[in-house]
């Protein structure tokens, strides 16, 4: 069970451009509470956020902006090519992505939450949570995705993709996998299906 009586937690995660936030979206229309794990990421790393002090101090000065802001595309040319630079990167900033995730756990008024985490199952919060749900999509579908929605060269969306932790081992620890290849409506209804089981499940228990 997760750590957080009286609520449930879905943890959602799998690798770039499978599709994740599409599928946060749909549940939260649906009445889930959702937390954005990147998005925290992201917001530790705001001028005076909690954690940029950190890796500015760790990677140096020039990955600032005139305006004192952090050059993310700087910093990920840093991290995705050295993969102890990336592993400096997240023992700075993960413990303090987890504190603001567990405060936004508890302030929120949602029986049932989902949080999105690209690394869900590389830390402590996969033991946090109650089920495990994995999107999922062909390599090509992830280049497709990374080189035509999100404008990235081929080569740097090739490294990108080198830089994640294998599928397979996010599939190997799935309670449920939702494919993305196909279109927005089929995958809406697998969603829609995923969220149904669940509202099933959890009314089960409770009676």
């Amino acid at each position: 069970m997760g750590r957080w009586p009286g609520k449930t937690l879905i943890g959602l995660t799998g690798n770039i451009a499978v599709g994740k936030s599409q599928v946060l979206g749909q549940l939260e229309s649906m009445g889930a509470g959702v937390i954005d794990a990147d998005r925290v990421a992201r917001e530790v790393l705001e001028p005076g956020g909690a954690a940029l002090a950190a890796v500015v101090a760790e990677f140096g000065e020039a990955l600032l902006d005139g305006q004192g802001r952090l050059d993310r595309a700087a910093l990920g040319r840093v991290v995705f090519s050295d993969a102890a630079a990336l592993a400096r990167l997240e023992a700075l900033t993960h413990p303090i992505i987890r504190r603001r995730i567990d405060a936004l756990v508890v302030a929120a008024p949602q029986r049932v939450l989902v949080i999105e985490a690209i690394k869900l199952l590389e830390g402590d919060l996969a033991e946090a949570v109650d089920a495990v749900w994995v999107v999922d999509a062909a390599p090509e579908t992830q280049l497709e995705r990374l080189t035509g929605q999100r404008g990235m060269s081929p080569a740097d969306a090739r490294q990108r993709l080198r830089a994640q932790n294998p599928q397979a081992d996010k599939l190997a620890r799935a309670d449920l996998v939702i494919r993305n290849d196909g279109s927005l409506a089929a995958l809406q209804e697998r969603v829609r299906a995923a969220w149904e089981s669940l509202a099933d499940g959890l009314s089960g228990r409770a009676r």
